[in-house]
């Protein structure tokens, strides 16, 4: 019994902080989808603000990314020094 070796594990546990973006507009949109029978010209309003919020995310994504290599450029210069 157990886990086979070799094999990847990932801990939900460590991801449970990380939130689930835009889950609110996705429900909205998929609601929105199964009201109409999935005519998705009738759910404009939802869609637009699924795209909004994948967008933001995406934006929020970038500048973690920045500030992480800017520690690394600060840190390595620090050792350097």
């Amino acid at each position: 019994m157990g886990r086979k070796a070799g094999g990847m594990y990932i801990n939900p546990k460590k991801f449970g902080g990380a939130g689930k973006p835009c889950r609110k507009e996705m429900l909205q949109f998929l609601g929105c989808l199964s009201l109409n029978n999935k005519k998705d010209d009738k759910c404009t309003k939802y869609k637009d603000l699924l795209v909004a919020c994948a967008e933001a995310q995406i934006t929020k994504s970038w500048n973690l990314i920045g500030q992480i290599l800017q520690c690394i450029l600060k840190f390595r210069k620090a050792i350097l020094a």
